[in-house]
């Protein structure tokens, strides 16, 4: 059975997270084809078996267990299968730190985690629209 082309891979290790993320886009209508990891190896494993459709956007959490988000990032965009996909950093980290870094990884945004409920879902549904509806990117 051919599974569903994945549009957005959410990389993310908190469950709480994770399931505000995908209600917002879920309210929008834009997690029909959305697929959660739970951390950096599984994320790499996902994006570099090539029996797997590319998604249209990452959503990755920076600090996770196994591999972090800094590493999947590095990966994915020194990778010529992947270098294209946008990559979104969504993050509790305010620290320059990593937001020069991942930038400078090729990063193509940065979104700090807003604490309040209402606001990170905003957040969530504004990054599905621009990124899958709005946004064009290379086939």
């Amino acid at each position: 059975m051919m599974n569903h082309a994945v549009e957005i891979l959410l990389v993310e290790d908190n469950p709480d997270d994770a399931e505000l993320a995908i209600r917002a886009l879920r309210k929008s209508n834009l997690a029909n084809h959305l697929l959660h990891l739970y951390d950096g190896e599984e994320a790499l494993e996902y994006l570099f078996n090539e029996k797997n459709s590319k998604p249209k956007i990452v959503l990755l959490d920076l600090k996770m267990p196994k591999i972090d988000g800094i590493e999947v990032l590095r990966q994915l965009k020194t990778n010529e299968r992947t270098r294209t996909i946008p990559v979104v950093m969504l993050t509790s980290s305010k620290e320059d730190r990593d937001i020069i870094e991942t930038y400078q990884l090729g990063v193509n945004a940065y979104i700090v985690k807003p604490v309040d409920f209402e606001q990170f879902g905003k957040a969530v549904t504004q990054l599905g629209m621009f990124w899958l509806v709005l946004n064009q990117t290379p086939q």
